[in-house]
């Protein structure tokens, strides 16, 4: 099978598209004919050397976590999921942008998305129910969502509004119309931001989750009033220090399951930022790689 690898850390540069041998399921796997898989942060921080510490890579890596396709192979003791069904999902933290990939957390693709939107769906759902789980019942409260516009911050708006959170989403001024059409009150983030808080929610926020990582976790603080009442799902560096509780992905099938649904109701849609064919790989990391990106960059495999 075709699929993207880097033989060593390095810049976009080191990714190349070469022929490799398939993967097949393990016990509680499927393999699926990968439609489209997605990039992420992630992705380029260990490719570039940056997640060492967190990530042990065995070179030659395919990169990609999270990925939709068409299951073709079903592994031992796997029920509810036939060869041809329309899937999406995560396996490990590589091996998705490939031909063929295996997922150990998976959910069908309502018919309401494209296979290239449920491949942006896996790794931001995910990660986005994670944090908001941590947070508790949420219904009724109010909400701060610190990077709404993202891929993780948007599935979390989502979400959260359908769990009955009143959500504040902040986001750069031209993204406020797309956080408006997810339910969520905008604001710009930045300097002033409690200020802007207090104007949208007089009596307070109840929760904030930080999905941005943009330094901003003190003055969330401090918006809370309390850090227990902050999860961040993106920077864990800085949590520790300020007794701010961090959350990733768990590759948790409900999760998907339950963006699934809100998907077929109407209430989700995974937002493509850019797509790019598989021989782009390295365009796609050095996109991801800019930032500030609306919604998710896939790969068309």
């Amino acid at each position: 099978m075709r699929a993207a690898r880097y033989h060593d850390y390095g810049p976009a540069d080191v990714l190349v598209v070469e022929d490799v041998p398939e993967p097949h399921a393990g016990s509680g796997e499927v393999r699926i004919r990968v439609a489209a898989a997605s990039v992420n942060p992630v992705d380029w921080k260990v490719r570039s050397g940056a997640a060492r510490a967190m990530f042990e890579v065995g070179f030659p890596a395919i990169p990609g976590r999270d990925a939709a396709g068409v299951v073709d192979e079903v592994g031992e003791g796997v029920t509810g999921v036939t060869v041809g069904d329309r899937v999406f999902g995560l396996g490990g933290v590589f091996g998705a942008t490939a031909q063929y990939a295996t997922l150990s957390a998976w959910a069908s693709v309502p018919d309401e998305w494209t296979l290239a939107q449920a491949a942006g769906a896996g790794l931001a759902v995910d990660t986005a129910g994670s944090g908001l789980d941590a947070l508790g019942d949420l219904a009724g409260r109010t909400l701060l969502v610190e990077g709404a516009a993202g891929g993780v911050g948007s599935a979390a708006v989502a979400l959260a509004v359908a769990r009955g959170a009143t959500v504040i989403g902040t986001a750069s001024a031209g993204k406020h119309d797309y956080l408006r059409e997810l339910g969520a009150l905008p604001t710009t983030y930045g300097e002033g931001l409690a200020d802007r808080v207090r104007e949208l929610a007089p009596g307070g926020v109840d929760a904030v989750l930080d999905t941005a990582a943009s330094g901003s976790l003190p003055d969330l603080v401090a918006i809370a009033g309390d850090a227990d009442r902050v999860v961040t799902v993106a920077d864990a560096a800085r949590a520790g220090d300020l007794g701010v509780r961090a959350r990733s992905s768990e590759n948790n099938s409900a999760l998907l399951a339950e963006g699934a649904a809100l998907g077929a109701r109407g209430g989700y849609t995974p937002h493509l930022a850019a797509t790019y064919a598989l021989d782009d790989i390295a365009d796609a990391h050095r996109d991801s790689e800019g930032g500030h990106t609306q919604g998710k960059i896939v790969v068309l495999v």
